[in-house]
């Protein structure tokens, strides 16, 4: 399995326990699939740096994970049709082997 991690703005009318709610089943997407979610860093509430959609702020959570291709792509079709994510950027950590010596 690969590291990836994805930040995602929810949209900021969602309710606190609605939006509680919806961070765990993003989660569960990705546990279900064969995934393991190794760090939720929810940054809260924050402006835009322009507008999106008529909207000027959202709230901002940072996921780290390990998961296979198939998982990623089920998670990101998942994520582009919830209509209470507003935006979101799926990247792959690609951290530099060591060398041996």
């Amino acid at each position: 399995m690969k590291k990836y991690e994805v930040m995602y703005i929810i949209n900021a009318s969602v309710e606190d326990d609605k939006r509680k709610a919806l961070i765990e089943s993003l989660s569960n997407i990705i546990t279900t699939n064969g995934g393991k979610v190794t760090k939720t860093d929810e940054w809260g509430m924050r402006d835009f740096a322009y507008r999106i959609d008529d909207m000027t702020k959202g709230y901002y959570v940072v996921l780290a994970f390990e998961a296979d291709n198939a998982c990623v792509k089920e998670f990101d079709r998942l994520m582009g049709i919830n209509a209470n994510v507003v935006r979101y950027l799926i990247t792959k950590d690609e951290a530099p082997a060591k060398e041996a010596k």
